[in-house]
């Protein structure tokens, strides 16, 4: 069996040493080599020709956004970024994951991490998955993040009255590759969607934020990191906050959000399942859920019991379009699903059920 061979990028000759040794632990993992700023790695991956690419964000000579938009145009490969926890360094991680970049790590204790050992596991299963990732869409949603405007919705919005029908709601789970599938999706939804839409994205304190942002500045709808308490409006997307579970409580007649840092689901929290379950209590709501690209399990178990509540229609992301088909096969295969479509026509099926 062939080894994943891996480039490791970082600035730090003891970083480059601690994930060149603690990737080589992994017997299907082969460090080819070295480098210690973006040019030096363009010049490696030539030589070198790595499965994946370890990236540093903050680098002297050229950054690691400089780098991978370099590797995007010229040479798409899987890129992993070394990200560190400050509000730069997750501003330029999200930026990092819509240009093209599969995953990223975040270091445990700043740019020097003499504790990197805590996520050694996280770190091989990353590196690992990126080999194994589509990129086949990669160019095109890299040119599509580029884009600094509002992307604004072509949808049209049905005039149909929906003041008789039930109330709605939108709930969405995804991890690997799933900052790039928000804003595919995002971006389509009209200022004027009949729903609140609640999203769970796999990912560690300090990131959503810059997450919720970045998707804010280019859609019609608002998005923001949910707060705990705050009730929740049609129009608007609310990220659950990395490390906290997000649930939907009654406020009246109202919904509101409420966070927890209760353990983990399946070593996630936030966790798709929980969000899920928390909304299969809502038998007075039409439920769309969505299921997108990621690794594991994660929103089936929540899905079979949305689905066992009534009035849950759901959708997943394809094979084709998903850079890592974790998570909507695995809900496809427990038969919850009820249309499989490309991430580019995700917005567009929700919709569809959205306004009926």
């Amino acid at each position: 069996m062939n080894k994943v061979k891996v480039l490791v990028v970082d600035d730090s000759a003891f970083m480059r040493k601690l994930i060149s040794d603690f990737l080589s632990e992994h017997p299907r993992l082969h460090v080819v080599g070295t480098a210690r700023d973006g040019q030096e790695a363009l010049q490696k991956i030539e030589q070198l020709n790595p499965d994946v690419v370890t990236l540093d964000v903050e680098m002297p000579v050229m950054n690691g956004l400089e780098t991978l938009k370099h590797i995007m145009q010229k040479k798409p490969l899987p890129v992993v970024m070394i990200s560190s926890t400050t509000t730069e360094g997750a501003e330029n991680t999200i930026l990092a994951l819509q240009y093209g970049a599969v995953d990223f790590i975040a270091k445990p204790s700043g740019a020097i991490s003499l504790d990197l050992y805590k996520i050694k596991d996280k770190m091989i299963e990353k590196v690992f998955l990126a080999s194994e990732a589509n990129l086949r869409t990669v160019k095109i949603k890299q040119k599509m993040s580029m884009l600094p405007q509002k992307q604004y919705s072509k949808i049209v919005v049905s005039e149909r009255n929906n003041a008789i029908g039930k109330k709605k709601i939108i709930a969405i789970g995804t991890s690997t590759g799933g900052p790039r599938a928000l804003q595919h999706v995002l971006t389509k939804f009209p200022a004027t969607i009949d729903a609140p839409i609640l999203i769970v994205q796999h990912m560690p304190k300090g990131f959503t934020k810059s997450l919720a942002t970045r998707l804010d500045s280019l859609c019609n709808i608002r998005v923001k990191e949910a707060e705990d308490g705050e009730v929740i409006q049609k129009g608007t997307a609310y990220i659950a906050p990395g490390g906290n579970h997000l649930y939907v409580k009654r406020v009246g007649t109202s919904l509101a959000i409420h966070l927890d840092e209760a353990a983990p689901r399946n070593g996630h929290r936030p966790s798709v399942d929980v969000m899920f379950e928390s909304l299969s209590a809502l038998i007075d709501y039409e439920k769309v859920a969505v299921i997108m690209t990621g690794m594991g399990s994660d929103g089936t178990a929540g899905l079979k019991q949305l689905k066992a509540s009534g009035n849950t229609f759901v959708v997943a992301e394809s094979a084709e379009s998903s850079v890592v088909f974790g998570m909507p096969k695995s809900a496809i295969a427990a038969n919850v699903v009820d249309e499989i479509v490309h991430v580019d026509d995700i917005a567009e099926a929700v919709m569809r059920h959205v306004q009926v």
